[in-house]
């Protein structure tokens, strides 16, 4: 139904050469493709160790559990974020405590807030790099050096995304990515952790296969007989056929990325001074992934009507995000309510996303271009 969809895959043969070579070999499970990946991973955004797991929830989920969060404990995040963040939070038994945005041109965790939600049970602070632009690293960092707690880098957004110089993933202590289908690097599902800390990696990796002490893997290439579980592990691994896609993927990301930065500049560029809208994000700490393009609509313009009238001309759009501390379950169990985060409530209010992918033609982002500006000038 859409001429022009939020997101498209990058697929070709490459991916497909890939799978069938897996699906030839006899071998599907955690394997040999799986630590590859890993290895080719970590090496692109020079990190010590990289984890892959079967999704960035999983990815996230062990993340917390790695610093062993529990009851009483509680973690700071943002709430204009994908629910994930904060359910794997509350996976463990900890608390999910909300900081608000910066303003209303970086959507990014408040480095402010976040100093001002520290308290004595603050274990974790866990920012999002949203829409691939890096969040104030530097001054989140010194928090929480200063204050004793762990840094997770929910980096779902911004692979390949760098703050000053360094990637995404590799600032604070875990980083968490995810390969799902409308990310900039896509496996259908997937994720991979990320971190330079050997005791974090060596508990991660137990606690991915059952907190098993040899894999499958092993006992197949006769490398072991049995195997002994030494942690509460889960089943969370990737497997070949998704390792597989996620190399040739992770060979495209560079070029897909600077498409997506060609992308983004044109929007700019056709969005300069026009009534009805603005572009967050013109300034920035380094350098971003473009994940998504978000605009920020002025508070006359009906966004139900603005995206209604994008669906009737084939140009789908969605929202990043419906926050989170106003879901249902978070006001029943958890007490939040509307009113704790005033720019995050009046972001979510306004926020549209228009299609950004990297086999995206010009003449399509200026076709979205052209709609926008018509419906504004007519309902200005």
């Amino acid at each position: 139904m859409w001429k022009i969809p939020l997101f498209d895959i990058g697929f070709n043969e490459k991916e497909a050469v890939a799978v069938q070579k897996v699906l030839s070999s006899g071998w599907l499970t955690m394997g040999d493709q799986t630590e590859m990946f890993e290895r080719k991973f970590a090496d692109f955004i020079d990190v010590k160790h990289a984890i892959a797991v079967s999704n960035c929830t999983a990815a996230l989920h062990l993340a917390n559990l790695s610093l062993n969060l529990g009851e009483n404990d509680e973690v700071i995040c943002p709430s204009l974020s994908f629910v994930a963040g904060s359910n794997s939070i509350i996976y463990t038994g900890a608390k999910p405590v909300f900081a608000d945005i910066t303003d209303l041109n970086d959507f990014n965790i408040s480095p402010e807030d976040i100093e001002r939600k520290i308290g004595a049970r603050t274990k974790a602070i866990q920012v999002v790099h949203y829409a691939g632009n890096p969040c104030n690293m530097d001054h989140i960092m010194e928090i929480a050096n200063k204050h004793g707690v762990y840094v997770i880098e929910d980096c779902a957004h911004a692979p390949g995304s760098k703050y000053n110089g360094q990637y995404c993933g590799t600032i604070g202590d875990i980083g968490c990515f995810s390969f799902f289908s409308n990310k900039n690097m896509a496996t259908a599902e997937g994720g991979m952790i990320t971190t330079n800390n050997d005791d974090l990696a060596k508990r991660i990796k137990l606690m991915r296969s059952h907190g098993m002490t040899s894999m499958t893997l092993d006992r197949h290439k006769g490398h072991a007989f049995s195997y002994d579980v030494v942690e509460l592990g889960y089943n969370y691994r990737m497997d070949e056929i998704r390792s597989s896609i996620g190399i040739v993927q992770l060979g495209k990301l560079k070029d897909g990325n600077i498409r997506r930065c060609e992308i983004d500049q044109i929007y700019r560029e056709r969005f300069v001074d026009i009534y009805g809208i603005k572009v967050p994000f013109d300034t920035k700490y380094g350098v971003s992934s473009h994940h998504i393009f978000p605009i920020l609509l002025d508070n006359d313009v009906n966004r139900q009507e603005f995206m209604e009238y994008l669906k009737d001309n084939g140009i789908q759009t969605s929202i990043h995000y419906p926050p989170i501390h106003l879901f249902d379950y978070y006001r029943r169990n958890l007490g939040y309510d509307e009113g704790m985060l005033s720019i995050t409530e009046e972001v979510a209010k306004r926020e549209v996303t228009l299609p950004l992918y990297q086999s995206m033609a010009d003449k399509d982002v200026h076709r979205v271009s052209d709609v926008i500006v018509e419906y504004l000038k007519e309902t200005k």
